[in-house]
């Protein structure tokens, strides 16, 4: 365990994540989350991949555009990932040398440049450079893939972390249907958005799917193990 300064391994997993300035939302509409989840899919690739030339002069890409087209060999494995307004969270594993860094580099450089763009602003978007945890047992990993999935709950029930939760049911149909976390991609493999995530890969660690049967509970063990790093995440 522990958050960056990390020295990234290959064949190791690595749970990470980063967070707007000042704490700002990064995503503001609909359109914002798609475009990141475009990055996810086109920025994981030894080769560059443009978006802005999949879409036509009168708009941008369409997000299924983008999880059809053809990609080099990739630079990580996600495992799993969700994106909060205001801070994504990825379950990464290193497929070549450096591939961790220069992916969230190409990631968060790519949704920089469209964010400021789009807003009309300038300047960093991110607070720093990403944290990282080390995932580094079997066990360890199911709970960050839970965290991960998880996060989502604090737009419905806010003391999740501490253990409360007012409804279960309805929690667990929010979470299921959160169109920005791949919980629904285990859960339905249809989804276009399947394309970002390697589910067999993770699954081979697993040995089953992430499910809500045991999501919140381990997903408390695994803040309360990193409460100091997950500050604010």
């Amino acid at each position: 365990m522990g958050s960056r300064i990390v020295s990234f391994e290959s064949g190791e997993w690595y749970h990470c994540f980063t967070r707007g300035v000042d704490k700002r939302k990064i995503f503001l509409c609909d359109a914002d989350y798609e475009r990141y989840l475009m990055l996810l899919y086109a920025c994981n690739s030894t080769k560059p991949v443009h978006i802005s030339n999949l879409g036509n002069r009168h708009q941008g890409p369409a997000l299924p555009a983008v999880l059809a087209c053809e990609r080099g060999h990739p630079l990580v494995d996600i495992g799993v990932y969700c994106l909060m307004p205001n801070h994504p969270h990825l379950l990464l594993r290193e497929v070549i040398s450096e591939g961790i860094s220069s992916f969230m580099q190409k990631v968060g450089t790519g949704y920089t440049m469209y964010f400021n763009k789009k807003y009309e602003r300038t300047g960093a978007l991110f607070s720093s450079r990403f944290k990282a945890i080390h995932v580094s047992t079997d066990q360890y990993l199911e709970r960050a893939v839970n965290y991960i999935h998880a996060n989502p709950a604090e737009l419905y029930e806010p003391r999740w972390k501490e253990g409360i939760v007012n409804d279960r049911r309805r929690l667990k149909k929010n979470l299921l249907q959160y169109r920005y976390s791949s919980l629904p991609d285990y859960e339905e493999a249809n989804r276009p958005t399947s394309a970002i995530i390697h589910k067999d890969i993770l699954l081979d660690v697993l040995g089953r799917a992430p499910t809500f049967g045991t999501l919140m509970e381990e997903a408390e063990i695994y803040n309360r193990t990193n409460k100091e790093d997950l500050q604010g995440f």
